[in-house]
């Protein structure tokens, strides 16, 4: 039987998740290789340099360049509030002084006396970048962040909004075909992450947002709610530095999708557990998938698993997702595996497959634009 390998999204019961903890820019690691760490602990810290603000002080002044330092009272590195007189002319009738206020509480950075401007430079802005994940500290990179390791049920999602949040994970539906509706979030779910069942819409997303949910997990979400709950059309770059105020994210597509019945079972096994999740998705070259981590506690006793390659290659009828545009996130079966390569709409040759959606519509879609979906 004609038959091609490709992957899927990855479903683990239990496995090693291993998470890069790295700072935007060089700073301090604070914890050891071989410590035992909570989500919640900071592993590494540093400083952004604040933002700068220009002001033409001479055009304000009405004097030269090459005079300006003569009428500063602040020089470069003082530190000045905001309002406060940081350099005044010299008239002889007093009332008639100009003065230059700084727009900003921070440092002078630079006095130029060839533009006539000052620099002045905001407060540095703390970072801190935590765990993510109970677990240990594998590695350690100096003064840029930590490996760290933790055993975990692992599943990828599809799509995904928002960054990393952690919180105790909770079932809303009793099915994974049920519709999330905003019934079924309860005063309770605030601080959690919630699992949905095929569908979600934005008013729903709305509701747990005012109730204080941290996280949702869903099987499917129109793109049209997805608009609505950014504000403006997702481009092609990746997500999960949304300021939403929740972290979303999709397991199966776009539409009303039923979740997965494994990944749902999955999750409705590990109800009431820790939960880490993030969001940040990545379609092209280098592809970012968003995650869910539920660590286990020491006290254990599942038989640990490891990661194990699909054992065959796509064969018709097998379930899979279309991960490209122009049928992204839509699900179907497979219909036909044509042995030659075919030339597509980009008028490039490559290996194919028919897809067969559930309303019957047929496609051609390359083999490499598409992802097995595990049952």
């Amino acid at each position: 039987m004609t038959h091609a390998y490709t992957p899927g999204l990855r479903i683990n019961e239990r496995t090693k998740v291993t998470s890069r903890r790295v700072l935007p820019l060089l700073g301090d690691v604070v914890v050891k290789k071989g410590d035992v760490l909570k989500a919640e602990d900071v592993v590494a810290r540093t400083h952004l340099p604040g933002k700068v603000h220009a002001i033409n002080a001479v055009n304000r002044l009405g004097i030269q360049p090459k005079d300006l330092k003569e009428y500063m009272l602040r020089k470069e590195g003082d530190s000045v509030t905001k309002d406060e007189i940081i350099a005044e002319t010299k008239p002889f009738i007093k009332m008639m002084k100009t003065v230059l206020l700084s727009p900003i509480t921070g440092t002078i950075e630079t006095i130029s006396a060839v533009t006539g401007q000052v620099f002045l430079r905001e407060p540095p802005k703390p970072i801190e970048v935590h765990a993510y994940v109970d677990g240990t500290v594998i590695d350690i990179m100096d003064k840029e962040g930590v490996v760290m390791e933790t055993t975990a049920t692992f599943i990828q999602g599809i799509f995904g909004v928002g960054g990393e949040t952690v919180g105790e994970l909770a079932i809303t539906v009793d099915k994974p075909d049920d519709i999330l509706t905003a019934d079924r979030i309860l005063p309770a779910h605030k601080e959690k992450i919630i699992v949905g069942g095929a569908y979600i819409q934005h008013d729903v997303i709305d509701k747990a947002k005012e109730v204080g949910v941290r996280g949702i997990i869903v099987g499917g979400l129109d793109d049209e709610d997805l608009r609505k709950l950014l504000g403006y059309d997702l481009g092609v770059a990746i997500t999960g530095s949304e300021e939403i105020g929740i972290t979303l994210i999709i397991t199966e597509g776009f539409g009303k999708i039923q979740m997965a019945l494994r990944t749902f079972e999955l999750l409705k096994s590990r109800s009431g557990s820790k939960t880490s999740i993030n969001g940040a998705t990545q379609i092209r070259a280098g592809v970012v998938r968003p995650e869910i981590v539920i660590p286990f506690d020491k006290a254990s006793k599942t038989t640990e698993s490891t990661d194990e390659p699909l054992g065959r290659g796509m064969e018709i009828g097998d379930p899979i997702r279309i991960i490209r545009v122009p049928y992204f996130g839509k699900i179907g079966k497979i219909k036909s595996l044509p042995f030659a390569p075919q030339k597509i709409e980009t008028e490039a040759t490559v290996r194919t497959l028919e897809v067969e959606f559930p309303d019957g519509f047929t496609a051609n879609v390359p083999r490499t634009n598409v992802e097995m979906i595990e049952t």
